[in-house]
């Protein structure tokens, strides 16, 4: 039985502005935690990222929280990397403009002093990382004193970042009565320790079966030849609307891109040498379909969510089934589905056909060539009915 953001108890206001964007339908994280957290309860989320959970906090957050003074917000959300600053950012300051709140970013890697100035003008909602939250205190251009609701997103995240020495010296901090509620996709180890040691009586949700297993995409395993393997990757991405590329190297991601250009692939990459202002335009071009594939490594990818990729190519294969359905499962947000492609060349073969029994899947491996009409839709090509055919 469905259900709406009315009926869970979302202002009008806020109901009105989803409309308009086109969002009617909760997803399940926000059906569940969305009435607790409206009604003031700590709440404790286990759900994996693209999984609705910035709606499940942002809609009570925003319906609870009050006006703020200058450099005391009044909502604190902390995140481990600042492309989910920025998502989550993209996700509340509209939504923040209809209840009059203000909603800011802040991270490192940029320019204080914007985030300074605009502290100093009154934010209602910061969304940051721990590491620059802290700056902005010891700075005393931010106190967290008087924070009312208080997010940790992403928890297991910032507890694998090695943040959580900082997590805990900000929330120490928190003098106030206030309501927390953390998402993470675990609850085991350092977060909880968070949940016990720092929530009131939380009750917990928990989203079931979204692990991504490898029935929710198409796999494809492709052997490509060394000179050919980058024209491949352009058959690929000319194929479909939106395509992520893993690399292992942040010099091989630089390297991709440039080759995949040659080829006039219109793509970016995010890698950590990349300036910060770098791999937000990378993002938000592909995210905003300005360009049509991504070029990144794990680590920068780490926390990132876009809708709609149809492909995820493992341009370099992954070096474990867990990296492998890590990165795979970018494609099976949501309830989408999508292909994940593996280019291979000879000396890499075995190595693959580990990685295919670990994850239990059983295709042949195709040796293809760029001009390939197959390239243009893999998701509708079965490699293993052509080998039953044959």
């Amino acid at each position: 039985m469905t259900t709406t953001f009315e009926a869970l108890g979302v202002s009008p206001d806020l109901v009105e502005a989803l409309d308009a964007s086109g969002i009617t339908e909760p997803f399940a994280i926000q059906t569940l935690a969305i009435p607790d957290a409206l009604s003031g309860r700590d709440v404790c989320g286990k759900a994996k990222t693209g999984s609705g959970k910035t709606l499940a906090f942002g809609l009570p957050l925003l319906g609870r929280v009050s006006k703020s003074d200058p450099r005391c917000p009044r909502a604190l959300v902390l995140v481990p990397t600042r492309e989910l600053a920025n998502q989550v950012t993209e996700v509340l300051k509209p939504l923040g403009k209809v209840r009059k709140r203000r909603v800011r970013a802040v991270y490192g890697g940029v320019p204080i002093e914007k985030q300074v100035d605009a502290l100093r003008k009154g934010v209602d909602v910061v969304i940051g990382t721990p590491g620059r939250i802290i700056d902005l205190m010891e700075r005393r251009e931010l106190s967290v004193e008087a924070v009312e609701v208080l997010v940790l997103d992403e928890a297991d995240r910032m507890a694998d970042m090695g943040f959580m020495p900082q997590v805990q010296k900000i929330l120490y901090r928190i003098e106030s009565a206030h309501q927390t509620m953390l998402f993470s996709a675990t609850l085991d180890g350092a977060v909880n320790q968070l949940v016990r040691r720092y929530m009131n009586d939380p009750v917990f949700h928990e989203v079931a079966a979204k692990e991504v297993t490898v029935d929710e995409m198409e796999h494809r395993f492709l052997l490509v030849h060394h000179m050919d393997k980058v024209r491949v990757a352009a058959a690929i991405i000319a194929g479909v609307e939106r395509t992520l590329i893993f690399v292992r190297t942040k010099r091989g991601a630089d390297r991709v891109v440039h080759e995949l250009q040659k080829e006039r692939v219109s793509c970016g990459a995010i890698h950590g040498d990349l300036r910060q202002a770098a791999r937000e335009k990378a993002l938000k071009d592909f995210t905003d379909g300005k360009i049509a594939a991504l070029v990144a490594t794990d680590v920068a990818a780490r926390g990132l969510h876009v809708e709609g990729i149809d492909v995820v190519v493992h341009y370099d294969p992954a070096d474990d089934h867990k990296a492998y359905l890590h990165r795979s499962g970018r494609t099976a947000r949501a309830g989408e589905t999508g292909v994940a492609v593996t280019l291979m060349m000879w000396d890499q073969e075995n190595t693959v056909r580990m990685l295919m029994r670990r994850i239990g899947v059983q295709q042949p491996m195709v040796e293809v060539f760029s001009n390939d009409p197959r390239l243009a839709d893999l998701a509708s090509w079965d490699p293993a009915s052509e080998t039953a055919n044959a």
